[in-house]
């Protein structure tokens, strides 16, 4: 028989557990950059999760800057304040593991690999990118390019121009444009893209074996080769809009679509803008070339996913990782993004005619890392990198922008 009273308990109790918050597992909080016109790709991401795992809330904490620039300092902060968010988006390679797999932040994807049998389904190479001290850190989702120009087939028709092959051909080409009125042919915009669009003139002057070489520290940054590297920059950026800082990525892209620029060199999340967001044809509404000099060669990046440590809702997590590498994740996903998908098994049907195109290129082409999106450099160097980028925008000296480099690599301790 019950005691007095203890009906009053039991409905009070059960009034309390039916107004208590959900449980801690009920929440994934996953932490990246990618909004506005790559927002709808990561939605579609998390609607295939939500629709797998329907108890589960989604805390979609975005923090708003392309390439990650302003998501990488917040992260830094929750990292280093013991409050890590489930899983975040990091470029794969350098830039986790050079920062938080040394930093013992991470946790050993290994297992899961094995257990998903990914091992098959990435590219061998990928995977070595994604591995160090034994372990692999991060579930990529996707293969971008960095080294794409971008041009509107039917304004170069009417300008009368074809798209450039090499450095010399760009150089001519811009100048021939000047004469046609468009004063400034090359659409820049804020200071990261500076970045991406040296990697590509650098990767036109060294060639792959060379470019690659400067981050096993076996070509110097001040060698002459380097040097020239920055003294052809310097050629490039004078057919450069001078208000390039004040631009979005998306808005220099818009200056070559309408006309005032002829060419915009930029990663293929171009491509994601201008067939998600603008609905234009691939081939009609834009064009696309190898960046000059680069033919052959794909620079690439992958964005990707790892696990923090002592995170709060972990099983989620893992989850939410399978979810990324799984073949529909990838061709839900990148379709959208403008990427190609990282495994190997991806229904080409369901990408455009540029993504194709990438497709075919990421499978017979040279392949190389990005420095302006974390795989070839740690993130000591790379977050350096735009001081020497100051020091050459302000003096336009190649010497003292190659010797600035070499510090910060020798600093660092880059390729030892």
């Amino acid at each position: 028989m019950n005691r007095p009273g203890s009906f009053f308990l039991a409905a009070a109790l059960a009034s309390l557990f039916a107004t208590a918050p959900a449980r801690a597992q009920d929440k994934l909080e996953i932490f990246s950059w990618w909004a506005g016109d790559e927002g709808p790709a990561l939605k579609a991401l998390i609607d295939l999760y939500s629709k797998k795992y329907p108890n589960i809330q989604v805390i979609n904490s975005t923090v708003t800057g392309g390439s990650g620039v302003n998501a990488r300092a917040v992260l830094k902060t929750r990292m280093l304040g013991g409050d890590p968010p489930d899983s975040f988006q990091v470029h794969a390679g350098q830039e986790l593991i050079g920062t938080w797999v040394v930093a013992n932040r991470m946790e050993d994807l290994s297992d899961l690999f094995k257990s998903e049998g990914w091992t098959a389904q990435f590219p061998k190479g990928l995977i070595a990118l994604l591995s160090a001290r034994n372990g692999i850190w991060s579930v990529p989702v996707n293969i971008h390019r960095s080294n794409v120009m971008w041009h509107v087939p039917a304004n170069l028709k009417k300008w009368g121009v074809s798209p450039p092959k090499t450095l010399d051909e760009f150089l001519a080409t811009c100048k021939t444009l000047q004469g046609k009125g468009v004063q400034h042919p090359l659409a820049l915009g804020e200071n990261w893209t500076y970045n991406h669009l040296w990697e590509s003139v650098a990767l036109g002057v060294l060639g792959p074996e060379d470019w690659t070489a400067l981050w096993t520290g076996k070509l110097k940054f001040n060698d002459p080769k380097a040097v020239k590297v920055w003294a052809t920059f310097g050629q490039v950026l004078e057919f450069a809009n001078p208000d390039a800082s004040g631009l979005s990525w998306q808005q220099a892209t818009d200056r070559m679509l309408k006309g005032t620029a002829a060419f915009n060199v930029m990663g293929d999340w171009a491509a994601g803008y201008m067939a998600t967001t603008l609905k234009l044809k691939p081939g009609e509404g834009f064009g696309w070339e190898a960046s000059p000099g680069t033919g052959g060669v794909f620079m690439m990046l992958s964005d990707s996913f790892g696990l923090p440590k002592g995170v709060k809702h972990r099983d989620a997590a893992l989850n939410w990782l399978r979810e990324l590498g799984s073949k529909e994740g990838q061709d839900t996903f990148n379709p959208l993004k403008g990427s190609i998908a990282a495994r190997l098994d991806s229904d080409l049907s369901k990408y455009n005619a540029y993504l194709q195109s990438a497709a075919k290129d990421w499978k017979t082409n040279k392949v190389v890392g990005s420095l302006a999106h974390g795989a070839v450099a740690p993130e000591a160097f790379a977050s350096q990198f735009g001081t020497v980028m100051e020091i050459f925008l302000a003096s336009k000296n190649a010497e003292a922008a190659a010797n600035a480099a070499q510090a910060i690599a020798d600093q660092v301790g880059l390729g030892k």
